[in-house]
């Protein structure tokens, strides 16, 4: 066997093309999960894995598998994979990336002759982002056993809408069981989200594990009164409530940084009036740290916090916790076939840990797992600007290619 690199501009052309289903005016890509741009994206990665020559199957959570047989297709498959849906707001790269890499490995094989000794398969996941349908990394956590497909299945969007009702009417509620298929090695390749690779000028980030992250919904209840004819003393207002306890989501965070982290990123009041005070206030709030320990500290200081703002000021509150999973160190073997890939091709590597969530990290729990970073440009992701360079991206998928092959041991 020679020794094979991938096409970097059949890559490129792939991200284009893909980035044109759910395009944005400033650039970037909206392509909510389940959605029609959802189903588009889908039907059209079906398509090019099936012109490779890759069998194609889909679970009843929708995840999509695109099979290329191995010498000894009895073998547990050596995956890849990552997910089509965005942001609102999102970019070309985040997620796409790792699910056409995958497509692109089984390109370059077919390319090259070469015939592995198991199956490889590209996998993309359904609803990484989780910000129509609460809960991130849904189609990879039902297929790890994180989650239920029924309670993902239930989950509803803004209108009412449910997760199991879009997944059908786009046709993606597919036959095949969820989970329970043996894997070998899981790898996904993703741009970075961060500032770190470009900062220090190396191309390929060995990731080593994935910080853990708690995230809360809470609601707090006052009392609804006119905004002008009702005293200071004499309010009960909720969202000045929910203000103060923001405030402390930023203090808790600052208290651990530099690896801690706290966002709030969704925050409505009711009745949503310039002339009442409001009777009702909800806001989410991501806590994030890599250190377990240090997180629970965290999610124990926010829920203190509101019970002591609630209390002096007259108001009640829920806190729901909608996600909780825990810090995740990649496998030793997986993380040195990645490392190992970058020094052979002779790239620039550091080793990190990823300080978002990724289907890798659902991946963990059940199988070998390791991830690939590349730079994106001012480490900016989740954002309509996002952008990384076809030679950092066909990087990465070179990496990821030769990591599987070692695995593999063709």
């Amino acid at each position: 066997m020679d020794d094979p690199r991938i096409d970097g501009e059949r890559l490129w052309a792939s991200l284009m093309e893909m980035a044109k289903i759910g395009a944005t005016p400033a650039g970037g890509v909206c392509r909510l999960a389940l959605s029609d741009f959802d189903k588009e994206s889908r039907d059209l990665f079906i398509t090019w894995c099936e012109d490779a020559g890759c069998a194609i199957s889909v679970d009843r959570v929708g995840n999509i598998f695109a099979r290329r047989a191995g010498s000894d297709d009895g073998l547990a498959p050596v995956v890849t994979g990552s997910h089509l849906d965005t942001q609102p707001t999102g970019g070309k790269f985040d997620g796409a990336y790792g699910v056409l890499a995958g497509l692109e490995v089984m390109r370059t094989l077919n390319d090259h002759g070469v015939e592995t000794k198991a199956p490889f398969e590209a996998i993309a996941w359904t609803n990484e982002e989780g910000c129509r349908f609460t809960t991130s990394m849904a189609g990879s956590g039902v297929f790890a056993g994180v989650y239920t497909l029924d309670d993902i299945r239930a989950h509803a969007d803004a209108d009412g809408l449910t997760f199991g009702e879009e997944l059908e009417r786009i046709g993606y509620a597919g036959a095949e069981a969820v989970g329970g298929r043996p894997i070998a090695a899981y790898f996904e390749a993703h741009i970075e989200q961060g500032p770190f690779l470009e900062a220090e000028n190396k191309t390929i980030g060995v990731v080593t594990g994935g910080q853990g992250k708690r995230s809360f919904e809470i609601t707090v209840a006052g009392r609804e009164s006119h905004a002008g004819t009702t005293p200071m003393p004499a309010r009960r207002d909720a969202l000045m409530g929910a203000v103060h306890m923001i405030e402390e989501v930023e203090a808790l965070a600052l208290a651990k940084a530099p690896e801690g982290v706290g966002t709030v990123g969704m925050i409505e009041a009711k009745p949503n009036s310039r002339n009442t005070i409001p009777g009702s206030a909800f806001f989410s709030a991501d806590l994030r740290h890599p250190d377990p320990a240090a997180l629970d500290d965290m999610a124990a200081g926010l829920k203190r916090s509101c019970g002591r703002i609630a209390e002096a000021r007259g108001l009640t509150y829920e806190m729901t916790e909608v996600t909780h999973y825990p810090a995740t160190k990649f496998d030793e073997a997986c993380v040195s076939a990645v490392r190992g890939a970058a020094e052979r091709l002779g790239y620039s590597h550091r080793d990190i840990i990823s300080r978002a969530g990724h289907d890798a990290c659902s991946m963990a729990h059940i199988a070998p797992a390791a991830m690939i970073f590349v730079p994106c440009e001012n480490g900016i992701s989740h954002a309509e600007i996002e952008n990384a360079t076809p030679d950092d991206l066909a990087a990465g998928c070179n990496v990821l290619l030769h990591a599987m092959l070692q695995i593999d041991g063709s």
